[in-house]
């Protein structure tokens, strides 16, 4: 089934110890889209300014996401962000955001994505994630993605939205922040009341947590001898985990989602082994599930 992915299309230069990489594909809608459509059909909502590269077109074409969604604004400026990471790479600091087109952005759907039956909300305000579940027609599984900044900023919203989606993603920290709790899995069940029927706890290279009905299923992140850069890996993670749930034709939806953390976790694993996206691009489904048998043998107990 396909899958509707809406969030920030935009342009990043990012800055290691290293080296540096201006003005690559990035954006929460472009590294989850990618991600899930090595799994199947992916219909990106975005907007982009007219300085927008002609090839990060093609480069979607090449993994066949559905443009229909993706507005241009002549005249307009692409969403920047501008980034430096230190040499733990978990520490990082924004040197400039340009909001540009973004910043004013309302959504509009093409009739036909407003059936889709697997919804992304990717990380964006939750103002334009509303806007988006006001024009989608019963959706089967709909998962927002979050970050920090929102619930600083526009927690009444947030909190509107957590009613109305299905599975909420967030780091630990947010986590806490979210309920006022120190402890994680002492903060899943207050998460839940707040109206998810799945919470998925980002951790990093240290994996993932999934909270449902069934309790709780913890999944490793794919153990990297390397990273070059961690841009975008949990927007990848997030998109592989659904694009792989949506492509599911049996199996309930909780024990596919276990399983869709593994794949979340393996796409993002490639993500963080280039800047950008530069080796996500690159990968294949074959490398993927090469991927996927390496962590189920690592992690069997």
């Amino acid at each position: 089934m396909s899958v509707l992915v809406v969030g920030t299309t935009a342009l990043d230069s990012i800055k290691t110890p290293y080296t540096e990489n201006p003005r690559l594909l990035g954006g929460s809608a472009s590294h989850a889209a990618v991600a899930a459509s090595f799994f199947g059909p992916t219909r990106l909502v975005g907007v982009v300014g007219d300085d927008f590269p002609t090839h990060y077109i093609q480069l979607y074409k090449k993994h066949r996401i559905d443009l229909t969604g993706l507005e241009r604004i002549q005249g307009g400026t692409t969403f920047f962000w501008s980034g430096e990471y230190e040499v733990n790479m978990n520490n990082r600091r924004t040197l400039e955001t340009v909001l540009g087109v973004i910043e004013h952005w309302q959504p509009a759907l093409p009739g036909l994505y407003e059936s889709t039956p697997f919804v992304l909300l990717a990380n964006i305000s939750p103002q334009v994630q509303h806007r988006v579940l006001d024009q989608i027609s019963k959706p089967k599984f709909v998962i927002a993605d979050t970050m920090d900044l929102w619930l600083n900023i526009a927690l009444p919203e947030l909190l509107k939205l957590l009613k109305r989606i299905d599975c909420l993603v967030l780091n630990d920290s947010e986590a806490r922040q979210l309920v006022g709790e120190d402890n994680v899995v002492a903060a899943l069940p207050k998460i839940h009341k707040l109206g998810p029927r799945y919470v998925i706890v980002k951790k990093g290279e240290h994996g993932s947590v999934l909270s449902g009905p069934k309790g709780l299923f913890v999944a490793p992140a794919y153990p990297l001898h390397k990273v070059v850069d961690p841009t975008g890996a949990g927007d990848s993670f997030v998109g592989g985990l659904l694009g792989y749930l949506a492509s599911q034709k049996s199996g309930s939806i909780e024990t596919n989602l276990r399983r869709a953390l593994i794949h979340g976790a393996v796409v993002a694993s490639f993500c963080c082994e280039g800047f950008g996206l530069t080796r996500t691009t690159k990968a294949t489904k074959a490398d993927i599930k090469k991927r996927v048998r390496e962590l189920e043998r690592l992690a069997k107990f």
